[in-house]
Order: structure tokens, then sequence, then C-alpha cells
């Protein structure tokens, strides 16, 4: 059906490969014959959560990210090991970042957030029936952990003070979903 728009692999490499990253460059068949190369991060997928308590705040934390320098404002978030499951993932990464389980999982979305340069894709998670524990933070990794009303969130996105594309992300469905106007799919 797409056929017309596909690019055909001719050979490739991984020009580095780090602990978390790789990084490749493929040659190329373009649908028009010619050729081209290609540069991208090989990642292994993620999760995002959305923790919702009972009152309708939101947990969300504090990162410092050193790419850009500077500390955001997130949805918790780990990726994925190798051969594991997405929802597996996501109540363990909302437990030792946060401290937090939930007794209720739904999924949300996938969503790839850099399709021009990589091929990680993020798989939301809505946690519902909170309840707090002690985080179990990775070695290494340093994060506050706050807790405020879901409309402060959208005021702080509106604002600018977020600008973590999964958490605006995830902010806009989880209010669709609080609306009632949208209900996720089943995962299948």
């Amino acid at each position: 059906m797409d056929e017309h728009l596909r690019e055909k692999l001719i050979s490739g490499e991984i020009v580095y490969e780090g602990e978390f990253l790789k990084i490749r460059r493929d040659t190329v068949r373009l649908p028009d014959g010619k050729e081209t190369s290609r540069e991208y991060l090989r990642h292994p997928g993620a999760v995002v959560i959305l923790p919702l308590l009972d009152d309708g705040r939101v947990v969300l934390e504090r990162q410092y990210r050193y790419p850009p320098d500077q500390v955001f404002i997130e949805f918790p978030a780990g990726k994925l090991h190798e051969g594991e499951d997405s929802l597996l993932c996501a109540q363990r990464e909302l437990q030792e970042e946060t401290g937090y389980t939930a007794s209720n999982w739904q999924y949300v979305c996938t969503i790839h957030n850099a399709i021009a340069y990589s091929d990680e894709h993020l798989d939301i998670y809505l946690a519902r029936g909170l309840q707090t524990g002690k985080a179990q933070l990775d070695d290494g990794e340093f994060l506050d952990v706050i807790a405020i009303p879901f409309q402060e969130l959208m005021t702080w996105i509106q604002q600018g003070k977020v600008t973590d594309v999964k958490t605006i992300i995830g902010a806009f469905w989880l209010e669709k979903i609080q609306q009632g106007s949208w209900t996720p799919p089943d995962r299948k």
C-alpha cells in the first residue's frame, strides 16, 4: 500500500554504540531509485506514567537533564529493558522514581517523539489508585517529586514552564480522559 513511499536498506553500520544509545548510518534507495544516507539513533523504547491522585493532583518530577542543561518538570518515565513488557516497566519506574504504586493502570497510547532521527517510542499509561511508598532511585539519579493540581500543570504548560514533549502530550490526553471526551483503546 505505501510501497511508493518506502526506502529500501542497501547497507548499514553502527557508527557509535554506547551503554544506552546506538547511532546508525544506513545507505538506502529512495522511491525514485536514487541512493542517500540516513543517520539515526536506535533507542530501546520507554514508558511515561500519568500518576493521578484521588484528589485530582498529578505527580510530577523535577529533574536536571544534561543535554539542554536545565531542570525540567516531567511526568515519571523510564526506558524499557530488553524484552521488558511496557506495563511492567511503567509499574517499576513509578515505584522506583516516586515511591508510589498504583492499583489501576490504563494504557493511553504510543507516541514516537523524534521520528526524524530516532526510532524511540513511548507507551503512555494512566496510573490511579496511588499509594505512597519509598522511592528507590537508580544510582546517579536525582530528582524531586511534586504533586500539583492538574489545572496548575495545564497553566504551567501554557506559560512555557513545562516544555517536555511527553509531559505536554500526556497532560493533553489526561485532560480529554478526565472530560470524558476520549476513551483510550484497549491494549492489544
